[in-house]
């Protein structure tokens, strides 16, 4: 597996594992944009879809996707000196308050219109405003655990995790040197 600096200014990273033919970030905004692909997953997910969401139209959730994913990818890609990675981000578990070494962390929109996003970047925060894109969702249910989508995304983020720190990575200082030395 490599680490993409996808702004160049080594704030967002994107894992990108062997064998695979992008990066997690360019995979997950893919596959959102994708109406085949999308009409494909609501159809295999279509009593999640409607248990949680009460969305019956299948139309309507691809369109629903496609429009939230260009809204996520904008913030995310924001080249501004300004923009703030950590307003986007925030822990993957809801109830922790406090910072941990490579905590873990999602990405979603917040305030939409008609229902809530059901999207989710996953990255491993280095640092304040630092963060390694690990994966991407469509999380319909409470819990990632309830689907194997989002358990495979959950598991990606552990084992992502304890590469960095069997590799000695700790924070962003430890990634770079971890990066000149790879």
């Amino acid at each position: 597996m490599t680490f993409e600096d996808i702004k160049a200014n080594g704030r967002l990273w994107a894992v990108h594992y062997d064998g695979e033919e992008l990066n997690e970030l360019d995979r997950v905004f893919t596959q959102w944009n994708d109406a085949g692909w999308l009409l494909q997953f609501f159809r295999e997910n279509f009593d999640d879809l409607v248990s949680y969401f009460k969305i019956t139209k299948l139309d309507e959730a691809v369109y629903d996707t496609m429009e939230d994913s260009d809204e996520l990818e904008c913030l995310i890609l924001d080249i501004s000196p300004d923009a703030n990675l950590d307003e986007l981000f925030r822990p993957l578990e809801n109830g922790r308050t406090s910072e941990m070494m490579l905590g873990k962390e999602k990405a979603r929109l917040r305030n939409r219109p008609r229902h809530a996003s059901w999207l989710r970047l996953y990255a491993i925060k280095l640092n304040p405003g630092i963060y390694v894109v690990t994966g991407g969702a469509i999380k319909l249910t409470r819990t990632m655990q309830e689907r194997e989508h989002t358990l495979k995304e959950l598991e990606k983020m552990e084992r992502i995790r304890q590469y960095l720190v069997a590799n000695g990575v700790v924070d962003n200082d430890s990634f770079n040197d971890f990066m000149k030395e790879d």
